[in-house]
């Protein structure tokens, strides 16, 4: 690693690519000659409007957005659009279908409560998460304004590895730790939102692709700068947007489309995440604490076989330079998350780090 840097395993704020926090730092005092920051423009600025307009354009590109999708950038994160996502698409019938497979899909079926009646179409509470239902067991009512989950569960470590056929209910997901980390069938959807920390800049931004035919219904009380007609009308201008945030966006998705695109960040990724797997199905010493099929490719969960030997790990781990490695209160263990800017050297390297300890531990 460059500069000093060090292996950050963070589920968010995450690591980013080292070539766009470069070039961040060399235009941080004046931007394409402008004489300032981009921090410091006027969103209302011609120079700014084409920074915004062209990240759009940029997104619309990498992922395959279709026309008849508008694309938003809003405040609030993910967690914005629990509320968000509830107050436009619920009044439709009142009702809406919710998986929960982690934390973040249940705390959105928690917030969507306040705005309608959730039915939990399917749940991996019972083992604690560590697996994704199948399609056939999804309960699914036909009369939901939308079914919602979480493609990827990002302090449980699992994946949906398909996505749920809710016949003529528009489709919703949070892609917030996965999105841009493979190719994603904008089509099948009816939204998808994203908070940006972990694969798409900083935090501060929620990103937000909507079919253009659900906006506009929301609940009369409903916040403008929530309601999604509000914001398509004001190109996500109706306030000041997270200017910077989406500025980092954008040279992030030039970073993508430089590396190869989404199938190449998929194989890159794959490739990424097989050095922790393939180690972890061959030692007896750590183990993963989700089933090999819900397997996520950002976020990989393991422990050992005690508490003690999970916190001597994790703090061996730190010393040497693999840092934000410990799992989250409600699994315990460890997680590394290895989003997009991950480089191959830090999963290669901690798998190696891995073994020594197993060797002098196990």
């Amino acid at each position: 690693m460059a500069h000093g840097r060090i292996f950050n395993f963070s589920a968010g704020p995450s690591m980013m690519p080292e070539e766009v926090l470069q070039k961040a730092g060399e235009e941080m005092l004046n931007f394409g000659g402008s004489g300032m920051s981009v921090m410091e423009m006027s969103h209302r600025s011609k120079v700014y409007d084409n920074i915004i307009v062209e990240t759009e354009a940029k997104a619309r590109q990498v992922m395959g957005i279709p026309d008849n999708y508008k694309v938003l950038f809003m405040h609030g994160g993910a967690t914005g659009q629990f509320a968000a996502l509830a107050m436009n698409l619920m009044p439709r019938t009142g009702k809406a279908d919710y998986a929960i497979t982690g934390n973040f899909s249940k705390n959105a079926a928690d917030e969507a409560k306040k705005y309608g009646t959730v039915n939990i179409a399917a749940t991996s509470a019972d083992r604690n998460f560590a697996y994704i239902p199948a399609q056939d067991a999804l309960t699914l009512d036909k009369e939901a304004s939308y079914f919602h989950y979480c493609m990827n569960n990002t302090i449980f470590g699992t994946k949906w590895d398909y996505v749920p056929d809710a016949g003529d209910v528009p489709v919703v997901s949070d892609v917030s730790s996965c999105i841009l980390s493979e190719p994603v069938d904008v089509s099948k959807f009816g939204l998808l939102y994203a908070g940006a920390q972990k694969n798409m800049g900083p935090a501060g931004l929620a990103f937000v692709v909507i079919r253009e035919d659900l906006a506009g219904g929301a609940y009369p009380y409903t916040p403008k700068i929530l309601d999604y007609a509000v914001m398509i009308k004001n190109s996500s201008m109706y306030n000041t947007p997270p200017t910077y945030s989406i500025y980092i966006m954008g040279e992030i998705l030039k970073w993508v489309e430089k590396m190869g695109g989404l199938t190449e960040m998929k194989r890159y990724n794959t490739e990424k995440a097989a050095h922790l797997y393939d180690f972890l199905d061959n030692s007896k010493f750590f183990a993963s604490t989700v089933d090999r099929e819900a397997r996520s490719l950002m976020n990989v969960t393991f422990k050992t076989s005690s508490e003690e030997l999970d916190a001597k790990f994790v703090k061996e781990a730190t010393a040497a330079g693999f840092v934000n490695l410990k799992g989250h209160r409600s699994v315990g263990g460890m997680r590394a998350s290895i989003y997009n800017a991950m480089p191959m050297e830090g999963t290669k390297e901690l798998a190696a780090f891995m073994a020594k300890f197993e060797k002098e531990n196990g």
